[in-house]
């Protein structure tokens, strides 16, 4: 599977349980006993800020009053810090042309970043962004957040991969499942007040899951967000060439989060209600 430039397309039952792994395609969910389904999450629009329509956002990171923000495609992933408020870019640096950058995260004073295929994970000073070493790491790397202790990282699968920080020695994997089964196609992750939330690709939905179980509490429907939001109407081409949701950041000072896509025009300020 071709992970970041598939046509966007739809599950036929709810969007947030679809199941379409490239080892087993589309498969129809077995109902799991005695689990309540997803509770909506609401939210609130604080605020609409402009956001680079070159950047295929794969990662981003809210750390003091800045962005981070990973981008992908080969010849073209870059590792940025961003003025939320007004969309400039601060400082950028462009990885590896053979690399195709995927999820961040920030832990301590390290920045992490996966590739997808490359089985490579960049690591960074975070005082000046200067590439400290690189780690290996032996699956497909989509999503990266962290609980403080271990980073967290999502594969494109059902599973959530606890990893030791030092040495990327796996600790233990979680499966993400909700009423209907399994989750699949987790993506860009946040760690909010222990919850990880989940971008799931070619979704409309932010996941809320319970790390400890894997059970997914909850979900942020963000359909049509673009056009409710700032009026812009982004058309089935568009989002063919790969402009889907992808892209949450947690300001845990303020209580906010930030939302984007790739490609996309805007950046979304929201509290959660």
């Amino acid at each position: 599977m071709i992970k970041k430039i598939f046509p966007f397309s739809f599950c036929m039952a709810l969007l947030w349980s679809c199941n379409n792994s490239s080892s087993s395609g589309s498969e129809a969910h077995v109902p799991v006993n005695n689990v309540a389904p997803p509770s909506p999450v609401s939210y609130t629009l604080l605020n609409v800020y402009p956001h680079d329509t070159t950047a295929f956002t794969q990662g981003l990171v809210f750390h003091n009053n800045q962005l981070y923000e990973g981008t992908g495609q080969k010849k073209a992933s870059t590792l940025r810090i961003v003025d939320y408020r007004t969309g400039t870019i601060q400082k950028k640096i462009d990885i590896d042309p053979a690399l195709f950058g995927e999820g961040i995260t920030i832990l301590n004073d390290t920045l992490y970043q996966l590739t997808w295929e490359d089985h490579i994970v960049l690591v960074y000073s975070l005082k000046d962004l200067k590439k400290v070493r690189t780690a290996y790491w032996n699956r497909e790397g989509w999503g990266i957040t962290h609980d403080n202790t271990h980073l967290i990282i999502s594969d494109g699968t059902d599973k959530l991969y606890f990893v030791r920080p030092g040495d990327f020695k796996l600790m233990k994997i979680v499966s993400v499942y909700n009423h209907l089964g399994p989750v699949n196609n987790l993506n860009e992750l946040e760690y909010i007040n222990g919850y990880v939330y989940a971008n799931q690709w070619e979704t409309n939905y932010i996941l809320k899951i319970d790390p400890s179980s894997g059970w997914v509490a909850g979900v942020l429907d963000f359909t049509d967000a673009l056009k409710r939001f700032a009026n812009i109407n982004y058309d089935k081409e568009a989002v063919q060439q790969g402009a889907v949701l992808n892209g949450v950041a947690w300001d845990s000072t303020t209580s906010r989060m930030f939302v984007t896509g790739k490609l996309w025009p805007k950046v979304l300020e929201i509290k959660m209600n």
